[in-house]
């Protein structure tokens, strides 16, 4: 008789009771198909599920040159809050947010949600006099948000030094319902949710030429053969920029590496997430124990996904100062994701020039917060043409001078 290791008899039922692997299975794509869709990443695979959820759209491919989720959603530090000033972030960053909040039982699979809420530390008088205008500003969006005091950000973060040698603590804008999620999870959940409506996630298959005929796409060329559709959705991050070289148009971003680390585990020590802008220095503590670091982006154009010792120098530094018990403190691993940077630190959900292409790109460190409320406008505007919540990241703001200044008017584009 045929004997299976314990592992196999978990795999062979968790597949017939959940059809978990359908999402990991790369068929043979069709000759046509209603949407495609470029890039398997949270974005990506968003977009194809509420097509299908809100528009019925099932006859999707999702096609990724590498791995389901192996771009930046794999390489991110999990921050999800909505607390920005300018009114058309805010409503597509609280619709993310919103939605995270019952994520896992619309997609039936825990992507881990916790709203354990977001301090962003104000360590100058600037940045005091920012949180509170951006206070205000949530206040009328309909963004639940606070500045609280230094004696407030102690008792939540009592490990945090509020004299540091270089910035004190003057407070805080906190966030109590922002939060953390697995950025594996959201991206399995939403693959698992579309295989089962039907659609076709196709991996190791590279988008190499865009076909149209008189301005309208008509298909795609990739390493597995040339694929016809009816509308095209280029949601690839960093690599925007290649797609659009090849319909015939140029895209105002740059890409840049993001670098992140994560410490060795240790017994809890804080259950909220920390962002302090004037040092470069963010960091939350994982369900494992460890501490998730991040800091900034290369000051350089580049397409690498690893760290460089510079960075680790420069964030390590600043957040000893504001938590001195890390120093104490072993790396475990260090990694870089490729981000794609617009001018105004705000993303494009657009139409293209290429009557039928649309690209969803731009969003620089900030994407995976806002990949469900990012999935839903992008649907709506491959659907129905239009979108409330994508109207203001439009291509032509670039040319109209409309720029939604995150940058500025936050003074971080985390």
């Amino acid at each position: 008789m045929k004997r299976y290791s314990a592992f196999a008899i978990a795999r062979e039922a968790l597949r017939n009771h959940t059809g978990w692997d359908r999402a990991w299975r790369s068929p043979e794509p069709k000759k046509q198909y209603d949407v495609i869709i470029v890039g398997a990443g949270g974005h990506g695979l968003a977009t194809a599920y509420y097509l299908g959820k809100n528009f019925g759209i099932t006859n999707v491919a999702v096609l990724e040159k590498g791995w389901l989720g192996g771009g930046n959603t794999g390489r991110n530090t999990t921050i999800i809050r909505s607390n920005y000033l300018q009114d058309p972030s805010a409503a597509i960053y609280e619709k993310a947010r919103s939605l995270y909040e019952t994520l896992s039982q619309d997609l039936n699979y825990n992507v881990m949600f916790s709203p354990r809420g977001v301090i962003m530390l104000a360590q100058t008088q600037h940045e005091v006099r920012g949180y509170l205008r951006t206070a205000e500003a949530n206040a009328l969006q309909g963004v639940k948000t606070k500045f609280i005091s230094p004696k407030r950000v102690k008792d939540l973060l009592p490990i945090i030094n509020l004299d540091g040698p270089r910035y004190p603590v003057l407070g805080g804008l906190l966030q109590e319902r922002g939060g953390t999620a697995r950025h594996d999870a959201v991206a399995w959940g939403y693959a698992r949710a579309c295989s089962d409506m039907g659609m076709d996630i196709i991996q190791k298959c590279e988008v190499t030429g865009i076909r149209q005929d008189g301005g309208k796409v008509t298909g795609v060329d990739t390493t597995r053969g040339s694929i016809d559709c009816r509308k095209l959705g280029v949601v690839v991050a960093g690599h925007s920029g290649v797609l659009a070289d090849m319909a015939g148009f140029r895209l105002p971003i740059e890409s840049v590496a993001l670098q992140a680390l994560v410490s060795e585990p240790i017994k809890p020590c804080m259950d909220v997430v920390v962002m302090a802008n004037t040092v470069h220095g963010y960091m939350s503590q994982s369900d494992k124990g460890e501490m998730v670091i991040g800091g900034g982006a290369d000051g350089y154009n580049n397409y690498t996904q690893r760290g460089s010792f510079h960075h680790i120098e420069e964030t390590v530094r600043a957040l000893i100062e504001t938590f001195p018990m890390i120093s104490r403190l072993k790396m475990l691993r260090q990694w870089g994701g490729i981000v794609d940077m617009t001018g105004d630190r705000s993303p494009i959900l657009s139409k293209t020039p290429v009557d039928g292409m649309f690209v969803n790109c731009g969003w620089g460190t900030g994407g995976f917060k806002a990949i469900p409320g990012s999935g839903w406008g992008m649907a709506e505007l491959m659907a129905k043409g239009h979108s409330p919540l994508t109207e203001a990241f439009g291509l032509d703001r670039f040319r109209e001078g409309r720029f939604i200044d995150e940058s500025v008017a936050a003074g971080v584009a985390h």
